[in-house]
């Protein structure tokens, strides 16, 4: 019988045997040594941490991408803007350069008709109101004629067809005679004076 109750409390005491090396764990765990379910949780809260880092490094470069997206579109609706408004101011361009020939034979005719006879004058007098009215016209329109000269000569606005020697030293550079007149529409030039400069 003794040796029943032998066998019957061995048993209990390898299970207690086999307890003890898992509390001695817990115990060396509670020493220092992290256990590995430690060691994962700190792995994951690295793995964390560099995933945010990664996902705040493109969310920066994002809104960086969205700023200069919105500057460029800032840029691009203001040039639209000042073409439209250019375009709208400048509309008619073509058809007023188009009159300009018009309004050079009306000067010649006038200049031929000064000095004429009386017949002749009552002719002048009704293309000087027709010229007056076709200037009045152009300058409704934002076309006027450029003084050329005596002007300093520019490329920017004049043509030079000749070069002439020049009457007086300060005249040198300068514009001599005006062959065709030239003129602006606003602040841009429809059509370059035709000019002789003084060297």
């Amino acid at each position: 019988m003794t040796d029943k109750k032998n066998k019957k409390s061995q048993p209990a005491a390898d299970t207690q045997a086999a307890e003890a090396p898992e509390v001695m764990d817990i115990l060396e765990n509670e020493d220092g040594n992290p256990s590995e379910t430690e060691v994962e949780e700190v792995e994951a809260a690295a793995d964390l941490t560099a995933q945010l880092d990664e996902v705040r490094a493109a969310i920066e470069k994002e809104k960086k991408e969205y700023l200069f997206l919105m500057a460029d579109f800032d840029n691009y609706r203001k040039r639209v803007t000042r073409e439209k408004a250019e375009m709208l101011k400048n509309a008619g361009e073509k058809v007023l350069a188009g009159i300009l020939p018009i309004v050079d034979d009306f000067e010649r005719g006038l200049a031929a008709a000064t000095g004429a006879d009386e017949s002749a004058e009552a002719i002048r007098q009704g293309m000087e109101i027709i010229y007056n009215k076709l200037m009045k016209y152009l300058e409704s329109n934002g076309v006027k004629p450029m003084e050329s000269t005596g002007a300093r000569f520019d490329p920017e606005f004049h043509e030079a067809i000749a070069s002439i020697p020049a009457p007086s030293d300060e005249l040198k550079g300068c514009v001599i005679d005006t062959t065709q007149r030239g003129y602006m529409l606003n602040d841009k030039v429809l059509r370059h004076a035709k000019v002789a400069v003084g060297e």
